[in-house]
């Protein structure tokens, strides 16, 4: 079963997890691994078109240590200096990674949650909280790919009447590319406050609203919970151990990397990749299955 066929409540413990864990973790393993993990799934999840985003979020990561290293002066291993004269530290472009990776991660990691999670599951999760957050939230998620579709729906209507954004010179292009991009935000807010009032005037707001939901917590989601929590407890008995976080200022310090540690790095990778396994293994079992009616059906 994919991830998304599971309880919201799950999906919102798990994606919440990975992007604190992925703005928390200054430690070069758990760095790497989160990176890693969010990039694998992420691109199974987008197949082409993610896979060449994560490869640009590469690229990104690489420019801004540098970036930061050549505008940040801290650390005492000097690897260069700059044509100011100001050195490069291993400590400064090491911060730079960090935080590039941190950004990276991040965005990889909402890309998955914005394909697993959506509006109803938000609706669910927050409405009897606090309706109106839950209101704004779905809408807001319904709002980012629905701006691709009418950029695509406006350039070429556009593109029929000679005004598209790749027709003309460069200056004519970058006109066509605002006034596009001025309908579509148009469009775009128009269809925001549309919405709100839309949702208010049924009654969204009200305290005490009730709402219809086909969730239900069964055995499946109890097993995954229970899964799900035995790593995050090992993963938080590595944060008490200061095994996730390292110095950089004035010069880099990290633990030893002990036996346990790859305890807490194959745990933490395991989280990770729990619903790209479980949604392989689900995929596999119902081949199989399949496989084995027809094989059935033959004989």
């Amino acid at each position: 079963m994919k991830f998304d066929s599971y309880h919201p409540a799950i999906n919102f413990i798990f994606f919440t997890s990975v992007i604190a864990f992925s703005f928390m973790f200054t430690q070069p393993v758990f760095l790497l691994v989160g990176y890693i993990c969010a990039f694998i799934y992420s691109s199974y999840l987008g197949k082409a078109k993610a896979l060449i985003l994560n490869i640009l979020a590469f690229i990104f990561i690489i420019f801004y240590a540098f970036y930061y290293s050549f505008y940040n002066h801290f650390g005492v291993t000097n690897l260069a200096f700059n044509f100011i004269g100001n050195a490069i530290t291993l400590e400064s472009v090491y911060a730079g990674f960090v935080k590039g990776i941190h950004i990276a991660s991040g965005a990889m990691w909402f890309y998955c949650t914005v394909k697993i999670v959506s509006s109803d599951k938000i609706i669910y999760l927050l409405g009897r909280i606090w309706p109106r957050l839950s209101l704004f939230v779905s809408i807001f998620l319904r709002f980012t790919p629905q701006i691709v579709v009418r950029f695509s729906r406006v350039n070429k209507a556009q593109t029929s009447i000679g005004r598209g954004v790749g027709q003309g010179n460069i200056f004519t292009k970058i006109r066509n590319a605002i006034r596009v991009c001025s309908i579509v935000i148009t469009w775009s807010l128009e269809n925001f406050v549309e919405s709100g009032m839309s949702m208010k005037s049924r009654g969204y707001t009200l305290k005490g609203r009730t709402a219809y939901s086909l969730y239900r917590f069964d055995n499946r989601d109890r097993s995954v919970v229970i899964t799900m929590f035995a790593c995050l407890t090992v993963i938080a008995m590595g944060i008490m151990l200061d095994q996730t976080k390292m110095l950089i200022n004035p010069h880099i310090i990290m633990n030893p990397i002990t036996v346990l540690s790859y305890v807490f790095y194959v745990v933490y990778a395991f989280y990770c990749l729990l619903p790209m396994t479980l949604q392989i293994y689900a995929t596999a079992k119902s081949d199989f299955s399949k496989n084995k009616t027809f094989e059935d059906t033959i004989a």
